[in-house]
């Protein structure tokens, strides 16, 4: 029996597959499709996300094949700028760059590539789940050989659902979704470039004209992206249509230009299921929420969910932990992702908008001081691991340390704790170790970064959780040993954490 059966092998399964490899756990991945879908489809992630690409020892080789974003731009019909969102180019207090640019067959060969040298993962193609049987100790999951037509069984602790917007998984849980607002038709083209062309830069433009909403990203290499809003009524053959295309965009454009490599109409959607866990079935990545492509999160909260689920299935499955740990997954995911989608929509309704008077009043409001963005960084949802503290449940800083390696590196796939040298001795070190089952290790850093990182929360140590959110601060020794205790009663017997705030 494997410990978790992983549905879909997009960029969200094969990271979340990964991970768990990374930390130990046996994997069954069941997909459909014989081969990562040829052509592009997201093609922006963050620091955040490249955090979770280094834990699975892919970081360096797929940043290799990105491209740093300079940011966005939100411009009327006359040129005017509405929104401004540079994107720093320097690394920043994650470790990485802010935005990266990507083609996603590159990052899926490069996923599945690690996913092949993880001894403990079965990856099993062509490979369709008709039924999944749920008991008190384990999941049988029933599917098809589409190679032969076998009909086989699995069985596997829990089941994990990344089987996109139209899951199966989360069908079979009877989860519904909660509608945010948002259901808008676009088509989405690709071209790749034939000779120099440089008329509209770097920088993700939103043109923001009532009479046709259109987008145009720049993406790596010679790849170049453009979506534009269909009107009501449109006909999406019709508009995918290679002349109908070259139509829309030739102000910018032409087939001299560039060769378009596909077009496709897509209804944009704003959607969060109402259940991300039903026992011992959950979801992850499009199969628990939808985004609106305007900010580019939507593979940003699949590798989130990953990484925030990863490190708490291994806790129940080798660590001991009570399976309640599970619930703080959807009441610490769901909140989070929903900012995002939220801001999504809000920048929709600004670049969709389409009545006279509502255009108008925007540019009025707009002209006089353009909106300046900055990267969304919130809070986890209330859980039992989030305390009352200000710093618990933000991402946690990667500082550079004294021998020349990242936190991340010397952390690995552990809770750490940072902590100011001198605070801890050998023998406190240890203690602290041995009052978790789960494994921590103990940085004791005084290099400029890790000094400017406790100097910032104003702590003499702060415990960073697997997936790299803080759990909490500690002004002294005996507060962080408090600090681990609660910790260690929270995973171990789901026990609230409101003697350790």
């Amino acid at each position: 029996m494997y410990d978790v059966a992983v549905i879909g092998l997009g960029p969200v399964g094969a990271t979340f597959a990964n991970l768990l490899a990374r930390y130990g756990l046996t994997v069954a991945v069941l997909e459909r499709e014989s081969a990562p879908y040829a052509l592009p489809r997201a093609v922006h992630f963050d620091a955040e996300c490249m955090r979770v690409f280094d834990a699975i020892g892919v970081a360096h080789e797929v940043a290799a094949s990105c491209h740093i974003s300079p940011g966005m731009k939100f411009v009327n019909a006359s040129g005017q700028l509405l929104v401004d969102w540079p994107r720093p180019q320097e690394i920043g207090a994650q470790g990485w760059h802010s935005s990266y640019r990507f083609h996603q067959p590159d990052l899926e060969r490069i996923l599945r590539a690690r996913l092949a040298d993880q001894g403990s993962v079965s990856v099993q193609l062509r490979s369709e789940v008709y039924a999944i049987e749920e008991s008190a100790g384990h999941v049988q999951v029933k599917y098809e050989d589409l190679s032969c037509g076998k009909l086989k069984t699995i069985e596997a602790a829990y089941v994990v659902g990344a089987d996109g917007a139209r899951s199966l998984v989360r069908r079979l849980m009877g989860s519904e979704m909660t509608d945010l607002g948002l259901h808008e038709r676009w088509l989405v083209f690709d071209a790749v470039l034939k000779r120099p062309w440089s008329v509209l830069g770097d920088h993700s433009v939103q043109f923001c004209d009532p009479a046709r909403p259109a987008t145009y990203v720049r993406g790596i290499g010679d790849r170049r992206r453009f979506e534009i809003m269909l009107h009501p009524g449109e006909d999406a053959a019709e508009m995918a249509r290679p002349e109908t295309v070259w139509s829309l965009i030739e102000r910018w454009m032409t087939p001299d230009d560039a060769e378009l490599e596909r077009a496709v109409v897509y209804t944009f959607h704003a959607l969060v299921a109402q259940r991300w866990r039903r026992g011992r079935l959950i979801l992850v990545g499009d199969s628990a929420h939808q985004t609106p492509p305007f900010l580019g999160q939507g593979l940003c909260a699949g590798v989130r969910d990953a990484a925030n689920l990863a490190w708490k299935l291994t806790a129940v499955c080798r660590h001991g932990a009570a399976g309640t740990l599970l619930d703080t997954y959807q009441d610490e995911r769901a909140p989070h992702a929903s900012e995002y989608i939220k801001l999504a929509v809000e920048l929709g309704r600004i670049i969709q908008a389409r009545d006279p008077e509502e255009v108008a009043e925007r540019d009025r409001a707009l002209a006089v001081a353009p909106r300046m963005l900055r990267s969304l960084s919130p809070r986890l949802g209330e859980s039992d691991l989030r305390l009352a503290q200000a710093a618990s449940g933000i991402v946690a800083p990667q500082p550079m340390l004294a021998g020349g390696k990242r936190l991340d590196v010397i952390a690995g796939q552990t809770f750490a704790i940072l902590a100011k040298p001198g605070l801890l001795d050998t023998a406190s070190a240890e203690a602290l170790r041995e009052r978790m089952s789960y494994p921590l290790s103990v940085i004791d850093d005084g290099n400029a970064e890790a000094m400017d990182c406790l100097k910032e929360f104003r702590a003499a140590a702060i415990v960073i959780r697997p997936d790299r959110y803080i759990f909490g601060t500690a002004s002294d020794l005996q507060q962080l040993l408090a600090l681990v205790d609660g910790l260690g009663r929270i995973i171990e017997a789901g026990k609230s954490p409101a003697s350790v705030s």
